[in-house]
């Protein structure tokens, strides 16, 4: 390949060509997409790589493309093909009168790609935790091991409410459900090793977070996803560990939200004494 080191710069981003890898550093100014911001550098394997390709873009310039191999970046995965074109962490764009060079660099790579199909394994590295972001109807965090869910009064679904706040192991997860907070009815959902597919929708169910304007946008709830995604392929199962005791004034407002969804006619009688025990029970 080219000398180590090499360095092609474009719009956003620069590649740094190494002899086993593409470093690829992002741009952190303000017209960078934001996702690139929240990735900073990636480092992707040669065999991460499937192939590479140049093609004409917009407004005079050129666009480099590494194809990863599907199964070897938990970013892409989670992802499953929602990104925008402008959003892509794999595409350099470059002005024309770089063409000749760009087309240098697509051959010197290409001959140093030796793995095609499928990958068995993840082998880009996930974002780093801890991640969190507000959703519209909770905040997620994660701290590399569980996976908690807080739910806002103000957005929650009673279905949520009356579940209660949400906390899952790594060990616990098959996957995740990412869709996109530009599309209609984006949300995470996480997938568990113990249930079937979702029958219900994500506003409804306690293991997902919906998004709305504002809330869970791309450069935060994509990485946090992937994060969560890499942690479950490479989690063994294992049993849900008890949330912790709850702040006892956490609690009270918890029960005199549940008393204002029983006066709603929202939460019936039963339901109302069995959950007002189960968080009593958490002091």
């Amino acid at each position: 390949m080219s000398r180590m080191g090499d360095v092609l710069a474009g719009f956003h981003a620069a590649w740094e060509f190494e002899s086993d890898s593409v470093l690829i550093r992002y741009e952190r100014g303000i017209r960078a997409p934001k996702l690139f911001q929240a990735l900073g550098e990636r480092r992707v394997p040669l065999e991460a790589i499937a192939g590479v390709t140049l093609t004409r873009g917009k407004r005079g310039t050129v666009v480099l493309r590494m194809e990863p191999r599907p199964g070897a970046d938990p970013l892409m995965e989670a992802a499953a093909g929602q990104l925008k074109e402008s959003g892509d962490p794999y595409r350099l764009v470059l002005p024309a009168d770089r063409e000749v060079l760009a087309e240098y660099y697509a051959d010197e790579l290409r001959t140093m790609l030796t793995e095609s199909g499928p990958a068995d394994r993840f082998l880009v590295k996930p974002p780093e935790g801890p991640l969190s972001f507000k959703a519209y109807d909770g905040k997620a965090t994660f701290d590399g091991r569980t996976v908690n869910f807080r739910w806002f009064w103000t957005g929650a679904s009673s279905a949520k409410w009356k579940a209660g706040d949400q906390s899952f192991s790594v060990g616990e997860l098959n996957g995740v459900e990412w869709r996109s907070p530009e599309v209609f009815e984006g949300h995470l959902r996480l997938l568990r090793r113990d249930a079937g597919t979702p029958g219900v929708q994500a506003d409804q169910d306690p293991a997902a977070v919906v998004f709305g304007l504002g809330y869970g946008p791309v450069h935060e709830s994509l990485p946090f996803a992937a994060a969560v995604l890499a942690a479950a392929r490479t989690s063994s199962p294992v049993a849900a560990v008890p949330a912790p005791r709850r702040d006892p004034a956490d609690i009270a407002e918890r029960i005199r939200h549940l008393g204002e969804l029983h006066q709603a006619g929202l939460v019936t009688d039963e339901e109302f004494s069995v959950k007002k025990a189960e968080l009593l029970s958490e002091l």
